[in-house]
């Protein structure tokens, strides 16, 4: 547990609580460095099945900390949270401007304070947005939407968020949290880790992808996936008319070929983070 990122493991599932709240929980480089590290660790272990970001309370991220000048702390963690073969929820329990928005724009999910005050102010600052924001923004909201924020620098609530496809759903500061934990508690319970990650990362590249090459991905890793430790339990467990028990690895069975337009083909490459 760090000054300024506290991380807790508990039930698969990890918490990584943004802690500077007297600063309303301000971005550092200090912070970028923990949870970059924190990220590493829930890639890697496969007792960690989802993970949660948070802010400690009132706050998600205000932002970049002004101590620091323009352009000294930066949104780009590495590995940013869309890298993580682990679903990664944003708990947005408060204001999240600038760096905090950018943060929670990688995040698989977001669940957001309904009265919080949102945006991408940087350009009223003579700088631009970053953390990859001018990736992520347009591809969850549109590129007008995403002009009309990034341009303007505006501010929007929880509500406008949702409105636009920004937030999964919007929520009273005190629900975000359990919200999101309830999500990770049903992610942890009901599918199976390898081909919850499969898909994660198909989603994210796919962006970028043909649709013939998405579609040619999807035969090739569910013959993958049938073949794994997990295979068979999902349909034995309805079968039997159980829970499944899944004891499959993220981290040991990741395919050991690198993911081209020709397919799941292609020198093999290191599993997990490259």
């Amino acid at each position: 547990m760090s000054s300024e990122l506290h991380v807790d493991v508990s039930a698969g599932i990890a918490v990584l609580t943004l802690h500077r709240p007297a600063q309303q929980n301000a971005f550092t480089p200090t912070m970028a460095t923990e949870l970059g590290t924190a990220l590493r660790r829930c890639d890697s272990e496969d007792v960690i099945r989802a993970v949660v970001i948070t802010g400690t309370p009132p706050a998600f991220c205000a932002g970049a900390d002004l101590s620091n000048r323009i352009g000294e702390v930066s949104a780009t963690i590495d590995p940013p949270p869309w890298r993580i073969r682990k679903p990664v929820i944003a708990a947005v329990n408060g204001h999240a401007v600038g760096i905090g928005l950018a943060l929670a724009l990688q995040c698989d999910l977001r669940y957001m304070a309904r009265d919080a005050v949102y945006g991408l102010n940087q350009v009223r600052r003579a700088a631009l947005a970053d953390g990859y924001a001018h990736w992520t923004l347009p591809r969850l909201v549109g590129m007008a939407n995403a002009a009309d924020i990034m341009l303007t620098g505006r501010t929007f609530d929880g509500e406008e968020a949702q409105a636009m496809g920004l937030a999964n759903s919007c929520l009273p500061a005190g629900e975000v949290l359990p919200t999101a934990l309830a999500v990770a508690h049903d992610l942890v319970g009901g599918s199976a880790p390898l081909p919850m990650a499969l898909s994660k990362r198909l989603m994210w590249e796919g962006l970028g992808m043909s649709p013939e090459t998405v579609g040619r991905l999807e035969s090739e890793l569910t013959a993958y996936v049938a073949e794994s430790v997990d295979g068979g339990e999902g349909i034995a467990a309805l079968r039997d008319r159980r829970q499944p028990k899944w004891s499959g690895s993220v981290a040991g069975e990741w395919p050991a070929t690198e993911w081209s337009e020709t397919g799941l083909s292609g020198e093999p490459e290191p599993p997990g983070l490259d």
